[in-house]
């Protein structure tokens, strides 16, 4: 696979700093049941980095010690991390909102059907990835069979109440199939709603729009086929200010499998660490300051392309 820092590192982007925190995004591990095209982590099958107990424990007491209200548990697939449950239930006693992102058909492994009521038990919002609904376009994307499957998990989910329970929040989210940047939202998600509910019966709350990252996996693949420095130029020429302002790394950080912090996800993939460049561990940190410097690079322009991108889809 490509190095992709060595083009990004040189930028022009502008300053950010971080604000209050009020959420930690928890990298659970590589490991997943698919191999997604898209996919910023390079996570699959073969990948066998988890987070152990040891520092599941330890970024438990992190959550507790700067009182975080909003953990976000990603991977990889993060249900395929042993210690999962756990992990949840000690921040849901923290008094934690817990966000997973699913890929859906990890919930149709072997010992993982009851995931279903235990995402129901702790209010666990699901935003989960389908970057199309229409079946050719998914499976080209993350793999034959996974858009019959996603929509079988989707349809079990709705039976339990997510995405019709206002209190059982199920969102979609949609990643462009090559290098482009993603559709209005809005119109987007009416079309969603009325595609899979026509055709499969299918309810959910709220469709997030994300830009590929040109990094990892999709920034390997755009060198490859030559498209990396025309998807850089678009993403810059498409700048907004306005999304400059509510990009998500001002009130998130980012912890990787084995403890270490980030200023967000896509700088943990680049390992461009916290703030001075120096690796810091959870359980070394005394205190965040806010209005601390965020560490840049080219692919920052990913978040403030367009309407913007972040985790919780369009920023604008």
């Amino acid at each position: 696979m490509h190095d992709v820092y060595p083009l990004l590192k040189k930028t022009e982007f502008p300053d950010i700093f971080r604000g209050k925190l009020s959420t930690v995004q928890i990298n659970l591990g590589y490991k997943c049941n698919q191999t997604c095209l898209h996919c910023h982590v390079n996570a699959g099958p073969k990948r066998k980095e988890l987070m152990t107990l040891e520092t599941i424990n330890q970024t438990i007491e992190f959550i507790k010690k700067f009182n975080i209200k909003i953990v976000d548990l990603t991977g990889g697939a993060p249900e395929l991390n042993p210690h999962f449950d756990f992990l949840v239930k000690s921040v849901k006693k923290l008094n934690c909102h817990v966000i997973d992102r699913c890929n859906l058909t990890v919930l149709l492994e072997p010992n993982k059907s009851y995931l279903f009521d235990f995402f129901k038990k702790n209010n666990i919002e699901i935003i989960a990835s389908l970057p199309c609904y229409q079946e050719k376009n998914v499976d080209a994307q993350r793999g034959n069979g996974v858009f019959k499957k996603s929509i079988k998990v989707l349809q079990k989910l709705n039976k339990i109440g997510y995405g019709v329970d206002k209190n059982l929040k199920l969102n979609l989210v949609y990643n462009p199939q090559g290098p482009n940047l993603p559709p209005n939202q809005k119109s987007l998600e009416l079309s969603y709603k009325k595609y899979l509910f026509d055709n499969y019966g299918i309810f959910f709350c709220s469709l997030f729009t994300i830009t590929n990252m040109p990094i990892a996996r999709f920034g390997s693949t755009l060198i490859s086929k030559g498209y990396f420095n025309s998807y850089m130029e678009l993403l810059k020429k498409s700048f907004s200010s306005e999304a400059l302002k509510h990009v998500m790394c001002k009130t998130m950080i980012s912890i990787d499998y084995l403890g270490y912090v980030y200023d967000c996800d896509f700088n943990q993939m680049l390992g461009i660490n916290l703030s001075n460049f120096e690796k810091k561990h959870i359980s070394t940190i005394g205190k965040l300051k806010s209005k601390k410097r965020i560490n840049i690079a080219n692919h920052c322009y990913g978040c403030t392309a367009g309407a913007g991108s972040s985790c919780g889809g369009s920023l604008l």
